[in-house]
């Protein structure tokens, strides 16, 4: 069979980073595709099969119970009594900690008599890298060794796993290990069996130090009780994405998705953080720190490190991807985390971020300021743009960050170096923002990048804009002669609210936002349906990404443009149902009247950060939140309301808590406590 990468959309992943679970929808973890026990980017169990009386339990119902923990309820026919209903049962119930799996297996009958039998799990181990399972590589089980209580497998390079079972009787060989117990049940006397797995792998991720998350948990009550559904499904899954890194061990951020991204990724940690400040900022603080710690310093073409460049991801060793591509352990081929990064830093200060927090990093402000004007425009054209010069690194470096994702609308690639028109935003706010750090902590040069950004925004407005036969757009990005690639694509909807925009162009672009081709009715396509490129399973040419729509949902109520902030939030909320409310990565771009639901992206990530935080992004897009200088908050809601009356108890700014209510046609209701 050829290698191909495995698909997740229809397996059931528990985990605390940076442990994860992946299984089929009735539990058992079975030698197929993706699924396995992985500890950081490991997959340290390939296989745990359970099996009763000599047969697999049938699945009556799966599902997570909680951040961490999940059960599988199945039927076990094959030693049950007499009769049509099924009255002998099994509860798999498991958690997962960070570097440790354990399961609890409970066999329960409602028979005259007794039922006994033998429950076996298989298991195995492939000691597989994370991305060798995404290419969808063949791996080989190892042999493990058998422990005083247990069964171990290494792979000699640091990388363990050890299996204790109480009362098993284990055998093994080269393929694995059988742990077997006789059971017997009687009615109102289960009896229940336990195993679990300790893994270690050597890394740079690890478990944050504390238990409890970096956000305030807010109570949310709305005429639209998809969104109520849909932040607290987010916000548990986030409990298990947080994670620290070896060279900032008293930080925390958010890992950018499972599996394939279970690590720090500049960009989407600081998406992630900057949704959520309005829950609090002790997430940005951790993250802003983070990268920070690995901040560019000097030129180096292997990494595409540059001085005051912020990373774009980091890894225990080389990653080996598709077509040749491959990336150092600590890789800065990113064009926006440095301008994203600037951001973050001024929004926690507006959301009330200690000031000697902010303070403390100001050198590395300093730092992303140089960059930004020193490095950051390579062909000389006033535009941040980038261009991968290893010849096996990223090709495209923007969140669009896939081989054909900056295309021409008769479907042509770009020829780099690119200026993307998002990251030209992203610097203009960034830049405005950095100033407004500076003036405030008594440091020189905030009119240099005042100039700097109304001068950026002025090629802008020459440069990017388009027209066609529906009216004006912006390119999707210049390429190497300068010229404005013509694709209608999502990346306009990232300049609302930024200020390169005046506001008939952010009504401009509102309209194409939510013309048929680009809103689908589950959310925002990355690319228009007219484009010759166009696919609905396009990673970026045509699918819709979450976050993708949250940031334009954002940037829409910013611009006072509730309507369409409206058309793209209610998108959002009709998708969630059909994934549990647990928002993937992305998914199709089909029509809300094209098929019974948004067709799966079969590989997407999830949780994925920067998706599950996209709930807040609504929330906040919904009552129009804005902190204010005094460390008070205000809400202007747009008008029409998206999910019609709403209530959040538990907002933050700095010290502070609040309570918000807003009816539609009501002036909203602010409470306030704590704090100064």
């Amino acid at each position: 069979m050829a290698e191909v990468q495995p698909f997740l959309h229809d397996l059931l992943v528990t985990l605390r980073a940076p442990s994860q679970v992946w299984c089929d929808r009735d539990g058992q973890v079975r030698p197929d595709g993706v699924q396995g026990i992985y500890h950081a980017d490991v997959r340290v169990l390939s296989q745990a099969v359970v099996h009763v009386g000599g047969a697999e339990p049938e699945s009556v119902a799966a599902g997570g119970t909680g951040p961490g923990t999940f059960e599988a309820s199945s039927v076990l026919r094959s030693i049950d009594g007499p009769g049509a209903d099924p009255t002998t049962m099994l509860r798999r119930r498991r958690t997962v900690e960070p570097g440790r799996v354990s399961e609890e297996l409970e066999v329960s009958c409602g028979t005259a008599e007794p039922v006994s039998g033998q429950l076996t799990l298989h298991l195995a181990s492939d000691l597989t890298r994370t991305e060798a399972v995404k290419q969808g590589l063949p791996t080989t089980p190892r042999a493990p060794e058998r422990t005083d209580d247990g069964v171990r497998w290494s792979d000699g390079e640091g990388a363990e796993v050890t299996v204790m079972a109480p009362g098993a009787t284990i055998t093994s060989d080269e393929r694995g290990a059988t742990l077997a117990w006789d059971v017997q049940a009687s009615p109102g006397r289960p009896v229940t069996v336990t195993w679990s797995a300790a893994s270690r792998v050597p890394g740079v991720v690890d478990a944050p130090a504390s238990g409890a998350p970096e956000w305030a948990v807010p109570e949310v009550d709305a005429d639209d009780r998809r969104l109520p559904a849909l932040v607290a499904r987010s916000l548990a899954d986030l409990e298990g994405l947080r994670m620290t890194a070896g060279f900032a061990p008293d930080d925390t951020f958010l890992a950018a998705g499972a599996p394939w991204f279970f690590t720090l990724f500049g960009r989407d940690s600081i998406w992630a953080a900057r949704m959520l400040l309005p829950l609090g900022t002790d997430l940005a603080r951790g993250t802003l720190r983070t990268l920070a710690a690995r901040q560019g310093t000097k030129d180096d073409p292997k990494t595409s490190e540059q001085p005051g460049k912020i990373l774009h991801e980091v890894r225990s060793q080389e990653l080996k991807g598709e077509g040749g591509m491959t990336l150092p352990p600590l890789y800065y081929g990113t064009v926006d985390a440095t301008s994203l990064w600037m951001c973050l830093l001024h929004d926690a200060w507006r959301w009330g971020m200690a000031d000697a927090d902010v303070e403390a990093l100001l050198p590395a402000l300093d730092g992303a300021i140089e960059w930004t004007l020193e490095h950051g425009d390579n062909d000389g054209d006033g535009f941040l743009d980038y261009a991968d010069a290893t010849g096996h690194g990223l090709s495209n470096q923007g969140w669009k960050d896939s081989g054909d994702s900056i295309q021409w609308n008769d479907g042509r690639l770009a020829e780099g170096p690119i200026a993307l028109s998002e990251v030209q935003a992203y610097a203009h706010e960034a830049a405005l923002g950095a100033a407004e750090l500076l003036d405030a902590f008594g440091r020189p040069g905030s009119q240099e990048l005042r100039d700097w950004a109304a001068a950026l925004k002025q090629r802008f407005r020459d440069k990017f804009w388009l027209h066609d036969a529906d009216g004006p757009y912006v390119a999707i990005a210049l390429d190497r002669h300068g010229a404005a690639v013509d694709s209608v694509a999502s990346n306009m909807g990232h300049l609302l609210g930024t200020g390169i925009l005046d506001p008939d162009e952010e009504r401009a672009v509102a309209r194409r936002l939510v013309s048929a081709d680009m809103s689908s009715g589950y959310g925002l396509r990355t690319l228009s349906t007219t484009a010759s490129g166009y696919w609905p399973l396009g990673y970026h040419r045509g699918s819709v990404w979450t976050h993708d729509t949250a940031i334009a949902v954002l940037g829409l109520a910013k611009a006072g443009l509730g309507a369409e902030a409206g058309v793209l939030a209610r998108g959002l909320l009709e998708a969630a149902p059909h994934y549990d409310y647990q928002l993937p990565e992305l998914f199709g771009g089909n029509s809300d009247d094209d098929g019974p639901r948004p067709l799966p992206y079969p590989a997407s990530c999830h949780p994925q950060a920067w998706s599950a935080a996209s709930s807040v992004a609504i929330l906040t897009a919904a009552l129009g939140l804005e902190p204010t200088s005094d460390g008070g908050l205000t809400a202007t809601p747009p008008e029409p309301s998206a999910v019609g009356a709403l209530t959040v108890d538990g907002l933050r700014v700095g010290t502070r808590s609040f309570r918000v209510s807003a009816h539609p046609g009501s002036t909203p209701v602010i409470e306030s406590s704590g704090g100064a």
